[in-house]
């Protein structure tokens, strides 16, 4: 008795000398996680549905690679999600809170220098092998130095890794980052045998990686499908509460095709079953197929609480055609959004107005105030026009003209040392100002709006080219940063974190793979992105968030579009989802998660 008691008393005394907090089921950025430790299933999931069924889903384009753990080839976004497993798992609900999945349980220091994670005793692989302390430190330090660039930024960070008891492993860091803990809990786990003699860095096509999740990889047509089947021996089912009412659909497949007319048409004819809408006119007019009339095809708006993210038009700072904010607001005033709404989506998609806009994080209107403010006075003299005084995006008349837009463009080229002679915008050095615009074949939707801005640019006295390749092609450039304008699409969410330096930080900027596809390179931007990092409050860290939102969006360096506010998905009469959705909505980890198939 006494021995134990001195035990759980020097126990006491060095977990106050380090200030760790108690083992738990879960770990918040902010807080104590919402659900409790004998939580039995997620707010937002069915434990009750039943398994069976099948999802197959349209996707433009093609793939050549089954790893989605690294930089080469182009693999199905998907893959990731439906494969892979983590230590922890997020909740759809609470944006900054991950609940146990591999691991049992997590506990961290107070400051979160570091944190352990706790393997659940019963988590296997799909091969029925059981997932081991040595297969996680093999996943961190592979990942962290042959695995794709999303992994690498974190590794750098982590000053040590041990296996510290059986089962259990710790991860200490070298900076002072509150948000490490979770991500080391959202890290991907692979099985080291498997690739013993195997180029990690070099698998694509040939080696489909063995996971923990609760899907396989059942058939491969390379290029143009993808069949996965719900493993009936996974692990966690029964097992770990995080995954009651999920992964309930016993068939995925991923059908490709070359562009958005061909996938549509797979969905009317019936080869496909859910389909996601992005174009609204298209949603209004052309959903009234036989399918969708006799009822066996149901029109779903689903809405949801994220950020707009970003979409749109990026253009390349280190081109020397957009290395000058004038010429960038010249570029987004000749965008006449307006008349390009109505003529896509009959005007009926509010236009994107910050990175953040549709949620609480987004810049506020007009000139920054407290505690925004004083985040970015100390790099007032460095900032884009509009970041501390307000910005806000051109509004056009909605004419085809555009008149006031247009004028404002041509004095912005002028200010900027272009003129135009004889009809041709014309730079100092009397070479024409012009410039290449890259997009993947397929994106019917783009071309259009891109065929209406050229229209435009050609009365401010500018052709640009328009450079249409396959995916393959698109992504080779786009991971080179070899274009000038293209295509961009950065989705947010309410818990950003070590991910925005990968998208927006100057270290990655010029980097193969790099999302910086502006190429933005400001101190300003990587101290708003170190401060959301190490706030202790919720107050800071929102302030941080909407003064990056600022600074970005008056940088001027993405011509947004629409953004979607709601999800419209017609799916299969079959195919079912609770009713009680989650703050983030339709995003990954709903479909195909939460669904179910259930028969009338």
């Amino acid at each position: 008795m006494t021995r134990h008691l001195l035990t759980s008393a020097a126990t006491a005394l060095a977990l106050l000398a380090n200030g760790a907090w108690a083992e738990s089921h879960g770990i918040s950025m902010y807080g104590e996680p919402a659900l409790p430790a004998d939580f039995d299933h997620l707010p937002y999931a069915n434990p009750d549905a039943p398994t069976g069924g099948q999802i197959v889903t349209a996707e433009v384009g093609t793939f050549d690679s089954l790893n989605p753990y690294i930089q080469k080839g182009s693999v199905p976004w998907q893959l990731r999600y439906l494969i892979g497993e983590s230590l922890m798992a997020r909740s759809l609900d609470e944006p900054f809170t991950l609940y146990g999945l591999l691991a049992e349980s997590v506990e961290t220091a107070e400051d979160r220098s570091w944190v352990e994670f706790t393997l659940h005793p019963q988590a296997e692989f799909s091969d029925g092998s059981p997932v081991t302390a040595e297969d996680v430190i093999w996943s961190f330090e592979t990942l962290g130095t042959e695995g794709h660039g999303r992994y690498r930024g974190f590794w750098e960070k982590v000053e040590s890794i041990e296996e510290t008891s059986p089962g259990t492993v710790r991860l200490t860091f070298n900076v002072d980052d509150r948000e490490l803990a979770l991500l080391a809990g959202m890290r991907p786990i692979l099985k080291k045998a498997q690739w013993d003699g195997v180029d990690f860095a070099d698998s694509s096509a040939d080696v489909a990686p063995i996971t923990s999740g609760p899907y396989v990889i059942e058939d491969v047509d390379l290029g143009r499908s993808i069949t996965l089947t719900r493993n009936p021996d996974y692990w966690g089912r029964g097992v770990v509460p995080f995954e009651t009412g999920l992964h309930n659909l016993d068939e995925i497949r991923l059908e490709f095709f070359g562009d958005e007319t061909a996938a549509f048409e797979a969905f009317k004819t019936g080869s496909v079953n859910s389909n996601r809408e992005f174009n609204v006119a298209r949603w209004e007019s052309q959903y009234d197929f036989p399918a969708v009339q006799n009822g066996d095809v149901v029109k779903s708006v689903l809405p949801h609480a994220r950020p707009s993210g970003m979409t749109g038009f990026v253009m390349n700072t280190r081109r020397p055609q957009f290395d000058d904010w004038q010429v960038r607001e010249a570029m987004l005033q000749a965008f006449n959004f307006e008349f390009i709404n109505e003529a896509m989506t009959g005007s009926e998609q509010p236009r994107i107005t910050s990175y953040w806009s549709n949620s609480p994080l987004g810049m506020d209107e007009g000139p920054a105030t407290g505690r925004v403010a004083e985040m970015l006075e100390p790099f007032a003299d460095d900032l884009p026009p509009g970041a501390i005084d307000g910005y806000a995006l051109p509004v056009s008349d909605g004419t085809e003209r555009n008149r006031a837009g247009t004028a404002r463009a041509l004095e912005l080229m002028r200010e900027a040392g272009y003129t135009v002679e004889n009809g041709v915008m014309t730079g100092p050095d009397g070479a024409p100002f012009t410039f290449d615009i890259l997009l993947e074949q397929g994106g019917s939707e783009n071309q259009a709006i891109i065929d209406m801005y050229t229209q435009s640019l050609s009365r401010l006295g500018i052709t640009p080219t328009v450079s249409v390749v396959d995916d393959a092609a698109y992504k080779e450039r786009t991971d080179a940063l070899d274009f000038d304008m293209t295509y961009y699409r950065v989705g947010l969410s309410l818990s950003p974190g070590n991910e925005q330096y990968f998208y927006f930080g100057e270290e990655t900027a010029d980097a193969p793979g790099s999302r910086n596809l502006m190429g933005v390179k400001s101190p300003a931007v990587d101290a708003m992105i170190d401060t959301m990092l190490t706030s202790e409050s919720q107050e800071n860290f929102a302030a941080s968030v909407k003064a990056l939102d600022r600074i970005l969006t008056a940088g001027r360096y993405v011509i947004p579009i629409y953004q979607w506010n709601i999800s419209r998905l017609a799916h299969a009469k079959e195919l079912t989802y609770p009713e009680v959705l989650p703050v983030m909505g339709d995003w990954p980890g709903w479909q195909p998660d939460l669904w179910w198939w259930e028969e009338e």
